[in-house]
């Protein structure tokens, strides 16, 4: 059994504001946000980066965007859209070694990000 604050929260050890939830995906409130809507999209299944990827993780990762516009679409934020970004290894930003995507909406977003 795996021990990021990922999988304890996806087995409810730790608290979450969760907005989604199936199966195989956990969506919910990110607790450091860097705009007025930030989600974090994240897979049940513990893959501690893209390059842990199998081929049968492609259902899982479709799932993850599919409801991840389906949140922003609920969310009222279908015309003005959103960014979904994901860190993949340290000098990336990823500080937690499981597969995640960060949803940000909600005022204007910038490129290139920093």
């Amino acid at each position: 059994m795996q021990e990021c604050i990922f999988c304890k929260i996806v087995r409810k050890e730790i608290p979450a504001d969760i907005i989604y939830e199936d199966n195989e995906v956990i969506i919910l409130r990110d607790i450091r946000p860097v705009a007025p809507v930030h989600l974090l999209l994240i897979p049940k299944k513990h893959i501690p980066t893209f390059f842990d990827l199998k081929e049968e993780d492609a259902p899982i990762i479709n799932k993850l965007h599919l409801a991840g516009a389906k949140i922003a679409e609920k969310l009222g934020y279908k015309d003005k859209g959103f960014r979904l970004v994901s860190n993949c290894q340290s000098d990336a930003g990823q500080l937690i070694f499981h597969v995640h995507y960060h949803l940000i909406t909600g005022r204007p977003l910038h490129w290139p990000p920093g």
